[in-house]
């Protein structure tokens, strides 16, 4: 179903959020209050310059005044956030298993041109089912840098995981190399943690969880993040009250990953037996196209764990019944307060 700005329609949802077979999240009943007297455009000024993907497949070039009640719309005391849901089994992209609602920046740029992306939010919502052992499990992509040349990788994908039952989740990021050559396969993520675990730390049994992070994130916490690519250096900086601000930095034209040795002992234990030891060109992804994207990138979906150990999560879908999804913690859901883009800016030393 796809919506435009309807005034004074106030959307009650009774959300029934169970552990869908996860035995020690119990079912917890949440009343939710969503105002749709405004238009997410009403908040972030800068949607022209976006287009959007909704989980069920719609994809809208025009997002001023638009919305829509299940997957993008406002939400907060005074309708000052930009909702964006996704449940865990809906319609995926071509080259994707996972669900989304997700803007993507229309305009396109090269590492050495550069672009900067900005965020404030809180993720409300992780899937509450899914495989402990799957390194994807119980976590969402709330920002990305995605190649639009060559293989189409993404050398940035922004995350935040938690698992069910326990109160603080991580943040991290991954670096997914380009590989050399016309063969894509081989191609893997490097992870890196900022507040918490990074994706490679996963459970002993598909519902035996690592103990939960000290320095993480809980749900509905605000934190930040910047994207700032200049002259081929990408720039990334994470901040929270409360928490020590992160900045890291990675050269998106000269690769860390060109020989076999280069390869991180992360990716070796991770991607055993997936056959994903794939090497990136030297000048990794310098000359290629990038855009932007945001939102809530869901990374739970229904597949079958032994399909792939990394990606393929096993969480409940329900069909794809949306309705069911949503009362039974099938979903991801993350609210944008502020977000910006423009041209990427030097990083004083």
């Amino acid at each position: 179903m796809q919506t435009s700005f309807q005034p004074f329609f106030v959307l009650f949802i009774s959300l029934l959020l169970t552990a869908c077979g996860q035995a020690e999240e119990p079912a917890v009943k949440v009343e939710r209050e969503v105002t749709l007297t405004s238009a997410p455009s009403d908040i972030q000024d800068n949607l022209e310059e976006w287009s959007i993907l909704l989980a069920n497949g719609h994809r809208q070039k025009d997002i001023s005044d638009f919305q829509h009640q299940d997957y993008f719309y406002t939400a907060g005391e005074h309708a000052d956030w930009v909702v964006y849901k996704a449940p865990n089994g809906g319609v995926t992209s071509p080259n994707s298993h996972n669900t989304r609602t997700e803007l993507g920046q229309k305009q396109r740029w090269t590492p050495e041109s550069g672009g900067r992306l900005t965020g404030t939010l809180k993720v409300m919502h992780v899937s509450t089912s899914g495989d402990a052992r799957i390194a994807a499990a119980f976590s969402v992509v709330v920002g990305q840098i995605h190649g639009d040349d060559g293989h189409e990788n993404e050398p940035l994908k922004i995350f935040y995981k938690k698992f069910p039952g326990q109160t603080k989740g991580s943040v991290f990021w991954n670096y997914e190399i380009n590989t050399a050559g016309g063969d894509n396969s081989g191609r893997w993520d490097y992870s890196t943690p900022v507040w918490g675990y990074d994706m490679s730390l996963v459970g002993t049994d598909s519902a035996a969880y690592p103990p939960e992070p000290l320095e993480g994130i809980e749900l509905g916490e605000e934190f930040s993040y910047e994207v700032n690519v200049y002259k081929g250096l990408m720039h990334l900086t994470f901040k929270s009250e409360g928490h020590p601000t992160r900045t890291f930095a990675k050269s998106l034209v000269n690769s860390d990953y060109t020989t076999a040795a280069d390869r991180p002992e992360q990716i070796t234990i991770l991607y055993e037996g997936l056959g994903r030891d794939g090497l990136e060109r030297p000048e990794a992804y310098d000359g290629e196209n990038q855009y932007f994207k945001q939102g809530a990138y869901n990374q739970t979906n229904g597949r079958a764990p032994e399909t792939n150990k990394v990606w393929s999560t096993g969480a409940n879908t329900y069909g794809g019944d949306l309705a069911k999804q949503y009362a039974n913690g099938a979903y991801t859901e993350v609210w944008f307060r502020e977000s910006s883009l423009g041209e990427g800016v030097p990083v004083e030393e």
